[in-house]
């Protein structure tokens, strides 16, 4: 199951009765925080922890034609769920 961005702000809007828009607002200025802060790690108590990680730069192969290439170093945005979060989850 995946859920947008209407799904998570329409559960916002039924749990927290706040307004559609409200709801919207909220969740677009939680993202942009989250996008904004690309240096830093941000933790949300009884939640979890948004971090960055880089992967390294690395020789791919395509599988086909065994072409080899290179695979630049990239940053990805990892979450790394807190230990209330887990128990609930499990």
């Amino acid at each position: 199951m995946s859920l947008g961005k209407k799904d998570i702000a329409a559960n916002i809007t039924s749990k927290a009765f706040f307004s559609s828009r409200s709801s919207q607002l909220f969740l677009e200025k939680f993202l942009s925080i989250i996008k904004k802060n690309k240096s830093s790690s941000i933790k949300i108590s009884n939640f979890g922890v948004f971090c960055n990680q880089e992967t390294p730069a690395r020789i791919g192969r395509n599988p086909k034609t065994k072409e080899e290439f290179k695979i630049p170093l990239r940053k990805k945005l990892s979450f790394k769920a807190s230990k209330k979060i887990k128990k609930i989850l499990n």
